[in-house]
């Protein structure tokens, strides 16, 4: 069957990360959550070479999760899935009819449609027996993230490399160490037509795009054109936590004091 390039450094940087945090192993079945977008489509060909290459046996299939828009069709997203024989269902839920009734007025858009768009891909790893659902966040999802909970909601919180979900299995994020670029790179080199915003429900409902998130990314871009090193050290920084040095009484041996 075909296959495609993906970079010596992308494939090194997946294969660590799945080591480090023991996010795949033997026996597992995975879920993959498709949007068709670039992050998935590569995290699904990386799977295909870990299933190839790793020292231990997995099963994993696809799933696009359709949220019952108008004109919502996934056909080109199957057909790739069908072209490198990877398993693959398009879930019909009814997301977006639903949607109107219950998005809070203070929550963003995209927050509520990933939110369900997660639950419905847990319910059918449920259903289906799946022990791990893995999604395509990459390492500037979760950088972005980070300063959003940060500036916005007053948090400290970054995106967990594997986490156990209340439903007793396990999401699992394998590309949370690679960058965005190599993944932009991956569908470039391979002449990949990722899904972009055409199949975002924001698109129909007129609302305005998530401009913190827009404007984050921005200021990131920024910050690492004065300083290449910068997401390397916010890499490094993520590994070292001081986590006594904040204002949370909670942290503080009060015996030290």
């Amino acid at each position: 069957e075909p296959q495609l390039n993906i970079s010596k450094k992308l494939l090194r940087v997946a294969g660590k990360t799945n080591a480090m945090f023991k996010l795949i192993g033997e026996g597992d079945k995975v879920l993959v959550g498709l949007s068709g977008g670039k992050d998935s489509l590569a995290l699904i060909h990386i799977m295909k070479h870990m299933q190839k290459h790793a020292p231990f046996k997995f099963e994993f299939e696809a799933c696009t999760v359709k949220y019952g828009m108008p004109g919502e069709v996934y056909d080109q997203v199957a057909e790739h899935c069908k072209e490198y024989n990877i398993k693959h269902t398009v879930w019909d839920t009814n997301i977006y009819e639903v949607a109107n009734d219950t998005i809070r007025e203070n929550s963003s858009f995209c927050s509520y449609f990933s939110r369900m768009r997660r639950g419905a891909l847990y319910t059918y790893a449920e259903e289906n027996g799946f022990t791990k659902v893995a999604l395509g966040h990459h390492f500037d999802d979760t950088v972005e993230s980070f300063f959003m909970n940060m500036f916005y909601n007053g948090s400290m919180r970054a995106m967990a490399p594997i986490y156990k979900t209340n439903r007793g299995f396990h999401l699992i994020r394998p590309l949370i160490e690679a960058r965005e670029k190599q993944l932009r790179a991956f569908a470039d080199d391979n002449n990949l037509q990722p899904i972009g915003d055409e199949a975002c429900p924001a698109m129909l409902k007129e609302v305005k795009m998530p401009h913190a998130r827009a404007g984050m990314k921005i200021w990131l871009e920024d910050l690492e054109k004065e300083n290449s090193q910068v997401f390397k050290m916010i890499k490094a920084s993520f590994k070292h936590i001081h986590d006594d040095t904040f204002l949370d009484p909670e942290r503080w041996d009060r015996d030290d004091i």
